[in-house]
This record gives structure tokens, C-alpha cells and sequence, in this order.
């Protein structure tokens, strides 16, 4: 997210669009991608709790979903989960966890029944996930039809089948010319004219769905590998000792108060570091290779040793004689911070029509100026008049106000407010006019 906020903010805005739909879910995950659920658990919930932050920051909602950092899930991990008030987490169907059991039902953790346990279709996900371009696979190529068709070919009893993708499926795993984007066109269409099945999120899913039965999960799977472990990430001594001589560092970290500490903090604990220190060198080998910029596991090793090393030096020198700090953004002691959330409520889907989409074009509202990005905001106030913005500043929330104000520059600032001193009343249409004079804007 931090990537998308510096370098392509016009894809958070989309996002944003897509959150005010009512048609997609929002999970919540590590805040730096990171295997803090493996090394230290009070780590792993304020990360959790820092991206649930940003999600509501964002878009507005506070996620009751989970999703760890590349499918770890394990019975334990499920018991945090849940204790931090979740409602269902996201895991890999492994056939060594699985038996005779079937991925395509709902299931809950055996340590907290009221945590639902959606477990991944891992052949039907890979099938488009990593199998979809190659031209080898005695299924290439894959078309929505067939694809519908394999669903159709499931049990009726069946009452699910979970798909998880890694965003990187379209365009990085599967570039534009390989019809990736075609085919995620016709799929939607497809699944609802030529079967059964329905579209819905984990939260509906938890909702509409009694599990079944426990999921007993005492060591740890993953979605990477034939193994479906954990050895893509801790299955040599290279990574067991970069990981150990990290969260080493843990209690001193949090006694920093320098900001690029906790910056770097982050990004240190992100698991591609580790992925690329990977020695396996059977079916899955070639897969370690693809995504590794280094030329070798040693001199991944080498390389993240040396930054490791630069950064304890600067966290002995900045944590000397302090105790924990206690300005650390959402790292204060987890016991203090309110962990608990809101019953979920189950998604209610919205389908535009006609009517909807002309009735939006004609009511917007000031609370629609929440949902873009400073940067979309401030480039669309330079082209409105003030008046039309002095409208707004007139008979809006105190936050629509903020966040038009901040966007203004300080001279042009004062310009609407004593603008909007002067507005006496404005109709609900003059309103409705004046925010869709400022979304045009944005839109171009």
C-alpha cells in the first residue's frame, strides 16, 4: 500500500471506488508482509492492528477478515486470530492437513470454534494462478467455459469453492499477451450463465456457510510449494539464522524513536528477504528462481546479513539507555489497544443499474469528496471554482471541510472561506452541483 501511495495513487483511488461498491471485501494482513506469526507474537498483532489502521484510513471499513502472509495459518495463529476478533481467516486446503476431506466445505479452528477457516481450491487457483500461460499444460489454453466446466463437475453437495490469487497473477506471473485479462473478463459471466455457482466474500461466506468440522492444523502450512510448509522461508540454516539474528533485535527496536528505524524495522521483516535465501532445488526450483533478483541464495544471504548488520549498529546507538518507547505509531503495549470489533454484518451486494448509476450522477453528496486521494483532490480544486467550493465548505462535516481546506493553498483558503461566510442557504440540488462540478475533475 505504501508502494501504491508513492509511486501509482490513481490505483488506490480505484480502490477506493471498488470499497464504495458493496460488491468486494477488504482483508486484513501483516502490515510488512512479514512471518512475525512464526518469530514474535506480539509483533504479529501490531502489524495486524497497523494495517487494519490503514485499511480504515483508506477505505473506510475495518477489515473481519484475515489473510497472513502467504497462507500461514496454524491452529495457533487461528486462536490469535480470533482472540483479536476476526470473524475468519483464510488458509490453504494442503492435502497432507485435508486426508480424504474435501477443500470445498466450511471448517473452524479447533482452538476457537468461532473462527471460520476458509480453506483455498489450490488446483483449481494454480490452474490460474501459475498454469494458465503455459503452453506445455495439457490444458492450455484455458478458457472460461472450460474452466466453468470443472466447477460443474463438483459434487453438488460441495458447498464451496474458494479461489485465492495473488494480485501478481495478472500481469507479473501472466503478462498482458498471454489473454490473462480476457479471460478474467469472461469468467464472472461465464460462472453465473453456465452453473450454479454465486459470487461471495469471505465475510458472506462465514455467514451463509456452518462449517463443518474442526481443522487441525498443529504445524504450520502455507500456500508455497509442492510442500505446502514453511520451507520456502525457514528450510536452511541461511534464512533460520537471518530470521533469529532479526527478531533478536525486537526489544531494542522498540525502545527507537527515530522514524526511519521503524521504518526500516518493516521493510527488514518482509519474507521475499528470506524466499531468495531458498536452497530447494526440486519441482519447485525453478518457481525460487523466476521471482529471485539474486544469483544465488548465498548472495541473498550475504546481502541481507550485511543491511542487518548497518541497521543493529544504528538501533544499539539509537536505543541505548531507553526503555520502550511509548510514541510508536500502533506500537504502544497491544493489552492497551482496543482489540475487539464490531459484530461483522454480512455484505449486501450491490448491483448498478440504470437508474442507480443515473440517481448517483445527480445526488452526489460532499461525504463522496472522502473517498479520493489528497493528491486526485488537490489537482480537481485547482480547476473548480471557488464558488462552487465555498458551496461545500458552507454545509459540510467538519472532516469534508479538513479535507478540502489542506488542499487548498493558504491564500486561496481564506478566498472560500470568506466565501462561504456570505452563503446564507444552499438547496440540496445547488449542493449536489457544486460536488459533481469538483468529480468531474477528479474523473479527468
Amino acid at each position: 500500500i505504501e508502494q501504491l501511495e508513492k509511486y501509482a495513487p490513481e490505483v488506490l483511488d480505484s480502490f477506493m471506488q471498488l470499497a464504495a461498491t458493496g460488491q468486494v471485501e477488504f482483508l486484513a494482513e501483516t502490515y510488512g508482509h512479514s512471518l512475525a506469526g512464526l518469530k514474535n507474537k506480539e509483533e504479529f498483532k501490531r502489524q495486524i492492528l497497523m494495517h487494519v489502521q490503514k485499511m480504515e484510513e483508506l477505505f473506510r471499513i475495518k477489515p473481519t477478515s484475515f489473510r497472513n502472509t502467504e497462507l500461514i495459518y496454524s491452529d495457533e495463529i487461528g486462536a490469535i486470530i480470533a482472540e483479536m476478533g476476526f470473524h475468519s481467516i483464510l488458509a490453504e486446503g494442503a492435502k497432507h492437513v485435508l486426508g480424504w476431506r474435501s477443500p470445498n466445505y466450511l471448517y473452524y479452528n479447533v482452538l476457537n470454534p468461532k473462527l471460520r477457516v476458509l480453506l483455498r481450491n489450490f488446483r483449481l487457483s494454480d490452474d490460474i494462478g501459475f498454469r494458465f500461460s503455459n503452453k506445455a499444460w495439457s490444458e492450455w489454453p484455458l478458457t472460461a467455459e472450460k474452466y466453468v466446466s470443472w466447477l460443474n463437475a463438483f459434487d453438488p453437495n460441495q458447498e464451496l469453492v474458494n479461489i485465492f490469487l495473488d494480485y501478481e497473477t495478472f500481469g507479473e506471473h501472466h503478462w498482458k499477451e498471454t489473454g490473462i485479462f480476457e479471460f478474467l473478463e469472461a469468467l464472472p459471466k461465464a460462472v453465473l450463465t453456465q452453473s450454479n455457482f454465486e459470487f461471495h466474500t469471505p465475510t458472506e461466506v462465514a455467514y451463509l456457510h456452518q462449517p463443518v468440522a474442526p481443522i487441525h492444523v498443529p504445524y504450520a502450512t502455507s500456500w508455497a510449494d509442492e510442500e505446502r510448509d514453511l520451507t520456502a522461508w525457514l528450510g536452511n540454516e541461511l534464512q533460520d539464522e537471518a530470521l533469529s539474528n532479526l527478531y533478536a533485535l525486537a526489544p531494542k527496536v522498540y525502545a527507537c524513536d527515530d522514524p526511519s528505524i521503524w521504518k526500516d524495522w518493516l521493510y527488514l521483516q518482509t519474507s521475499d528477504h528470506f524466499y531468495y535465501m531458498c536452497t530447494k532445488w526440486f519441482s519447485d526450483g525453478e518457481v525460487h528462481k523466476y521471482f529471485n533478483p539474486y544469483p544465488s541464495p548465498y548472495e541473498a544471504y550475504i546481502n541481507y546479513m550485511n543491511v542487518l548488520s548497518d541497521f543493529i549498529i544504528r538501533v544499539d546507538k539509537n536505543s541505548m539507555g531507553k526503555l520502550e518507547y511509548e510514541g510508536w505509531p500502533s506500537l504502544k503495549s497491544v493489552s492497551e489497544l482496543d482489540l475487539t470489533y464490531p459484530t461483522a454484518i454480512p455484505f449486501v451486494t450491490k448491483t448498478p443499474t440504470e437508474s442507480t448509476k443515473k440517481q448517483a450522477k445527480t445526488s452526489a453528496q460532499p461525504s463522496d469528496l472522502m473517498n479520493y486521494s489528497d493528491r486526485k483532490l488537490k489537482t480537481a480544486l485547482k480547476d473548480t471554482d471557488s464558488e462552487f467550493i465555498a458551496k461545500i465548505i458552507a454545509n459540510s462535516a467538519e472532516e469534508v471541510t479538513d479535507k478540502i481546506l489542506r488542499n487548498l493553498t493558504k491564500q486561496r483558503g481564506e478566498e472560500v472561506k470568506e466565501l462561504a461566510q456570505e452563503i446564507k442557504k444552499v438547496s440540496k440540488k445547488a449542493l449536489s452541483e457544486a460536488v459533481q462540478e469538483i468529480l468531474l475533475h477528479v474523473r479527468e
